[in-house]
């Protein structure tokens, strides 16, 4: 339901909006908030790829070790 509502607004009231949100706050603090959600998108794509990196990495190990091992004797 409320996907619905968010998809009602026109485009006038988006502007509407984000004049509201931009008087509130302040284009400092916008900037600023927008500077620490870069930040974090980096931060998730970054440990992404590095674990991304170890998966890829731990198959490898795993794919050239098929030899079994010998057991002992008695």
């Amino acid at each position: 339901m409320q996907a619905m509502f968010i998809t009602n607004i026109p485009p006038v009231g988006w502007l509407l909006i984000a004049v509201v949100v931009l008087v509130l706050f302040g284009r400092g603090k916008i900037s600023s908030l927008m500077g620490e959600v870069g930040k974090g998108i980096t931060s998730f794509k970054k440990g992404v790829s590095e674990g991304t990196k170890e998966l890829e990495e731990a198959d490898a190990a795993a794919a050239r070790d098929v030899t079994p091992e010998e057991k002992d004797k008695a």
